[in-house]
């Protein structure tokens, strides 16, 4: 050994266990000729070097620069040691320490090493549905508890034969301690099944399926994270019978196709939104549709996009195989009956979708957590969070300091919730709408799974404000039975907070805050929701927000915007005429019974929502008046605008309210001169990016302040975040958008977290 030979003592930590990291450290310190040892433990990966000082710090140069595809370092602390006479570099057994923890790589898609195998008559795990290695396949939806190593997932069950348990062994092996790994001879099979019986297996079991989709047949597969329910997205009938059902009217459902050239024959696709289409995540990705496109419009009435995702597991790939006389693309949308979550045990699937489905195709790899599929768009190509749970969760958001452990219980719709430890804040995958049993069940046992998982015990329990969402009745009730300290935030703080997190922002900094949503708890007991802060982490004053308006039926109107349209003008002291869409929804007895509810306050809360001002405009100009889903009316109202109409609405500020009442008289009489539901959506838009500007510059003026935050489900209209965001910017403004959590209320969660530890911190 050379005489300036000496040691090297190396703690990692991030997602460095299940993703090839040691392996990765083995080839490097083996092809430097350095001698030692790595091995896991329950908080990251050790590391011992012996050699050469210029050999271990190249070995720590690489070491950061050039990682395994899933592999992420967070941190990384290295200190001299004395040297020791070893021989060779060895790979030692697991270690687990109490009380320790690490994140947990999410589940990712097939790697192209893993699919070109996949199809390859010459390798013994040709079309094996579960093909996998260290560089992809199931993490997050078959684990346990950590380490992560394979008897605590739901592949314990699974012995491995020989040569798997070869393979796994060997270091130098792509699938060294791939705890999914498997083979046709020791590993899960796939299963065709029709009333209860089974009708095919292996290959048999995906060609029957194949035919049964030819065939205008629905299907429910089983996958990574829970099941899909899938058909011909091309056969109109097989479409809308899914949709009946499901019990789904109008909202979009995903599709998947084999490859990219399928997606381009439907959808504009560029070169980042192919990047993330073919990203590890393999996310759903909101693209526009091309006007040549053909398929059926009940995939996704009234929209301009389709959702898209590629194949992420072998099986789809398998399913999906180009053939003639097979569908180009699937509907694979979550398996459900709407508003329920996602069914991933297959007892409780056979039970819930047999009256939607036709066939199941499904394995005995067991699902230890459901996790539905991810939504994007792109924003300035990068991704902008519609849903974040496959593929992201539950990577943990890097927080700028370390926080208490905390548990933060998130909103009613939309649900996440988020627990933290030392610099981590772990945000749940999406858990959906808290409005049944089921769901809050899912809720629930999510949290008990986190907490063991990354073993948190939470010191303090945070929620919305709003008495009625069942997350907060859950906070109140465990932290009463627990005896630990309840927090409530405003939901539009931690509208505000989440934004801040998601850019990094450093505490105690203000900024303008643009929170625009469609429900919120005020601390007036009010629905809040067209808002504009000035504030932090730790503190908000609320500046501005719309003028208050009357919602009839309270959250009833949501589904609406009829009566919110008429609302609205009964606000303003502008007439209901018979040719307004809004009056024409209803007969002369429901408009008298409107009008003296109205008058008279009965279950008329007051809102100064953005979500419902989208509505009433929506309504107005004829665009939506029943809606099925939540944000329905607003999205239209989108796809209505003319991107050529450059004029725009006035919105009055006065004192701290932006009145909207001459909107509506502009557009009345912008409809009474013919002038179309296109321009007009334009102008609103216009209109809203202009005033938000204006608040800005208000505050500016009063503050100094420079950056703004923008945040709530009203910035999912992309249209409004473009125009709103360039304003800013040439006015010398700069912008914080999300980045890493949605803007809806999926965020809330990490915002309560960040409001909470901040309380903490100042007390």
């Amino acid at each position: 050994m050379n005489s300036e030979a000496t040691g090297l003592k190396i703690s990692v930590s991030g997602i460095v266990q299940g993703v090839g990291f040691r392996p990765f450290v083995y080839t490097t310190a083996t092809r430097l000729k350095l001698s030692g040892s790595v091995w896991n433990t329950s908080k990251g990966v050790e590391i011992e070097l012996f050699g050469p000082q210029s050999d271990l710090d190249r070995f720590l140069t690489e070491l950061t620069e050039q990682l395994p595809v899933l592999a992420r370092i967070d941190q990384i602390e290295s200190y001299p040691i004395p040297f020791q006479e070893v021989t060779d570099f060895s790979i030692k057994d697991s270690q687990a320490e109490e009380g320790q923890f690490l994140p947990v790589s999410p589940d990712m898609s097939i790697c192209p090493d893993c699919l070109q195998e996949l199809f390859d008559p010459k390798n013994r795990r040709y079309r094996y549905p579960f093909i996998n290695c260290t560089n992809c396949g199931p993490r997050f939806s078959i684990i346990k508890n950590i380490p992560y190593d394979r008897p605590l997932t739901t592949m314990a069950e699974f012995k491995l034969c020989p040569t798997c348990q070869a393979e796994y062994d060997d270091p130098r092996n792509r699938r060294f301690h791939a705890q999914p790994v498997a083979c046709p001879d020791c590993g899960p099979r796939v299963q065709f099944i029709v009333n209860g019986q089974i009708i095919g297996k292996f290959e048999g079991a995906i060609s029957t399926a194949r035919q049964f989709l030819i065939e205008g047949k629905i299907l429910a597969i089983k996958g990574l994270g829970g099941y899909h329910l899938a058909c011909d997205a091309s056969n109109s009938e097989a479409v809308q019978r899914l949709r009946d059902r499901k019990k789904r009217s109008d909202r979009p459902f995903a599709l998947m196709t084999f490859d990219l050239e399928t997606v381009g024959k439907f959808c504009e696709l560029n070169e980042s939104e192919s990047l993330v289409l073919r990203s590890p995540q393999h996310p759903i990705v909101l693209l526009q549709k091309k006007e040549e496109c053909n398929l059926p419009e009940a995939l996704a009435p009234t929209q301009h996009h389709l959702g898209f995702m590629l194949p992420y597991t072998p099986l789809h790939y398998l399913l999906l195989e180009p053939d003639e006389g097979f569908p180009e693309v699937l509907v694979m949308t979550s398996g459900n009956l709407s508003d329920e979550p996602i069914a991933y045990e297959d007892e409780d699937a056979r039970e819930r979708l047999s009256e939607i489905a036709d066939g199941f195709l499904v394995h005995n790899r067991p699902i230890h957590m459901r996790v539905d599929d991810s939504v994007v768009r792109l924003v300035e190509q990068k991704p902008y969070f519609i849903r974040r749970s496959r593929g992201y969760a539950p990577d943990p958001i890097l927080l700028n300091n370390e926080i208490p452990e905390i548990l933060a219980c998130g909103a009613e719709l939309k649900n996440t919730f988020c627990l933290s430890r030392d610099h981590y804040a772990f945000l749940s995958h999406h858990i959906g709408d808290l409005e049944n049993y089921e769901t809050l069940s899912s809720f629930e046992s999510g949290i008990q799974h986190y907490q063991k998982l990354f073993r948190i015990k939470p010191q303090s329990i945070v929620a919305d404000l709003h008495p009625e969402y069942l997350s907060t009745k859950y906070a109140i009730d465990r932290a009463c039975k627990e005896e630990i300290p309840l927090m409530q935030v405003q939901h539009h703080h931690a509208h505000l907070a989440s934004c801040l997190a998601d850019n990094h922002w450093p505490a105690g900094q203000n900024v303008i805050g643009l929170i625009f949503d469609g429900t919120g708890y005020g601390t007036d007991g009010k629905i809040w929701g067209g808002e504009v802060l000035v504030g932090s982490y730790s503190s908000i004053q609320r500046r501005f927000h719309l003028a208050e308006t009357p919602l009839p039926g309270g959250d009833s109107a949501i589904r609406n915007p009829s009566k919110i349209a008429l609302a609205q003008l009964a606000s303003a002291d502008l007439p209901w005429t018979d040719d307004l869409p809004p009056v024409q929804a209803f007969t002369s007895q429901e408009l008298e019974i409107l009008k003296t509810q109205l008058a008279n306050r009965i279950n008329c809360p007051m809102t100064t929502s953005m979500g419902r001002l989208f509505d009433a405009v929506a309504s107005l100009i004829g665009i939506r008046q029943v809606s099925t889903y939540e944000g329905q009316a607003a999205i239209e109202l989108e796809n209505a605008c003319d991107p050529a109409e450059e004029n725009a609405y006035s919105f009055r500020l006065k004192s701290d309210t932006i009145e909207i009442a001459e909107l509506f008289d502009h557009i009345l009489l912008n409809l009474r001169m013919g002038i179309s539901s296109n321009t007009i959506a334009a102008r609103f838009h216009n209109g809203l990016a202009k005033m938000c500007l204006e608040v800005c510059q208000v505050i500016h003026e009063e503050t100094g302040l420079q950056t703004v935050a923008l945040s709530g489900g009203v910035w999912q209209n992309i249209t409004l975040l473009n125009k709103t965001t360039a304003l800013l910017r040439y006015n010398g403004f700069s912008v914080l958008q999300h980045h890493q959590v949605p803007a809806n209320d999926g965020g809330i969660a990490l915002g309560q977290l960040l409001v909470a530890a901040a309380a903490k911190q100042s007390n």
